[in-house]
């Protein structure tokens, strides 16, 4: 047997058990918001990354129509959050593109189509009891990728993250250690080429993997979900064991 598989399977098949607990909220309501400002100020406080100036935690781009703010509950508790982006040329609003406008506008100038995640933000208990937690919460990146599409997901993070996204997520450096003014620290940019890597992505990581349904509720607006559902449930298991269709066709999520 080879003994990477294994492992390999082993880490996935814990990761998919985590799953059962796991819920996502699509952010909506003020007091959501509110829960999420408290969330990302206790994260970014204990890993002394707080804006510069004293910022607000909460900004614009945070109700963006193209803007999804989700809250991971595990166990019913808020333990992370994520805002992702769709970024398009004909809807550039990107958190990535206030550091690397140049790459960005590349992307957008030769009509490729973007996840943009951003505010990645943990409890810091839980992160400290729970170290897959970056898995739970990036996870919507990749449905976003598979309900929209999208040409690449796109990670800005700090160089000492970075080889986590070449690994886990086959990432490509774009750009290397630029300085950030709102953080006062640099960051790199490093992009996933979803036509290239993404069934290889889902075949080795299958708790990635999503429905339909799961994808519509997570992202569906204009008539398609005017409310969004209290919780989101993932979907991963019932791809997985042949319930539902999961999102690997040909070389695209």
């Amino acid at each position: 047997m080879n003994v990477h598989v294994s492992v390999e399977d082993s880490f996935s098949g814990r990761l998919m058990q985590l799953l059962d607990h796991v819920e996502y909220r699509r952010i909506e309501c003020a007091e959501d918001f509110r829960d999420i400002e408290r969330l990302r100020y206790r994260a970014y406080k204990a890993a002394d990354v707080l804006p510069v100036g004293g910022a607000r935690l909460l900004d614009d781009i945070d109700f963006d129509d193209h803007a999804y703010v989700f809250g991971v509950y595990y166990f019913e508790e808020l333990v992370s959050t994520i805002r992702l982006h769709y970024v398009t040329p004909d809807h550039p609003v990107s958190q990535s593109s206030g550091v690397f406008p140049d790459a960005i506008d590349d992307f957008l100038d030769a009509g490729l189509t973007l996840i943009d995640p951003a505010r990645f933000a943990a409890d810091p208990q839980v992160a400290a009891e729970l170290p897959v937690i970056p898995y739970i919460t990036l996870r919507p990146s990749i449905v976003a990728a598979a309900y929209f599409r999208a040409d690449r997901v796109l990670q800005h993070v700090r160089p000492a993250h970075a080889a986590f996204y070449r690994r886990v997520f086959y990432a490509d450096t774009i750009i290397e250690r630029r300085m950030t003014e709102i953080y006062g620290l640099e960051l790199n940019l490093l992009a996933t080429d979803t036509h290239k890597t993404g069934a290889k992505l889902l075949q080795r990581y299958p708790f990635f993997d999503s429905g339909e349904h799961e994808r519509r509720l997570m992202f569906g607006r204009d008539g398609e979900a005017r409310l969004p559902p209290l919780t989101i449930r993932p979907s991963a298991r019932l791809v997985a064991e042949g319930y539902i269709q999961g999102a690997v066709s040909g070389v695209h999520f």
